[in-house]
């Protein structure tokens, strides 16, 4: 299963028609928020794949588009506080960053938490159903102390770090964390998850429930 994960930043070459023949045979698209909605909107109907997201901390409320307003990318899943499975692939997501100035999808530690538990007896249930709890976590604020920043507005979620260690997934999606070196580190080993920052665009191989055959492509700075 092929799946392109997209966050934060537009990159031009996928939003053109170009998009159709560089990644084809995309199974699924996965956006980590703070991206428009007319764009995933495009790359999802060029591509005919899924569109699975969560909202970033810059989303708006309401966006204007040649089709009317709306408040979703159309024919898109919502992820946050909900775990899917999507021809076999197990999904789960939380929407949003630390709260540092009461925006939209802003939430506190604590909020955090919370919005974590909630997922716990769907995960449960997975691991009832199909042997293991989940394949893909999709945040758009990062883990605390794993590819997050010093600065306030960028500090990663503590209870990301516990649902990683509980809950074992394969991998973690996350965006929020801009690129800005070709040297930063964009993949990290926690456990037993590859956490990828999908700032600009990620491109993965996957196989749901075979943890080790997970392969990335990926774009250090978007072009």
């Amino acid at each position: 299963m092929k799946i392109l994960s997209v966050s934060d930043v537009e990159v031009g070459f996928l939003y053109s028609s170009g998009v159709r023949e560089r990644f084809a045979d995309v199974d699924v698209v996965i956006s980590c928020g703070d991206l428009s909605y007319y764009y995933l909107e495009y790359i999802t109907s060029m591509l005919d794949a899924p569109l699975f997201y969560v909202l970033g901390n810059h989303h708006n409320q309401v966006e204007e588009g040649a089709g009317g307003p709306r408040s979703e990318p159309w024919g898109g899943c919502d992820l946050h506080r909900r775990v899917v499975n999507h021809c076999g692939l197990l999904l789960a997501g939380i929407e949003g960053s630390v709260r540092y100035n009461n925006g939209p999808h802003q939430y506190t530690q604590s909020e955090m938490w919370s919005l974590v538990w909630s997922l716990a007896p769907g995960l449960m249930l997975n691991r009832l159903r199909y042997g293991r709890y989940l394949d893909i976590f999709v945040s758009h604020a990062p883990p605390r102390g794993i590819q997050d920043s010093d600065d306030h507005p960028h500090h990663g979620i503590q209870a990301f770090r516990w649902l990683l260690g509980t809950f074992k997934p394969a991998v973690h999606l996350h965006g929020h964390t801009h690129i800005y070196r070709a040297d930063t580190v964009t993949e990290t080993i926690y456990r037993k998850t590859r956490v990828i920052n999908s700032f600009g665009y990620r491109q993965m191989q996957f196989t749901p429930g075979k943890c080790h055959e997970v392969v990335t492509e990926k774009s250090l700075l978007p072009r």
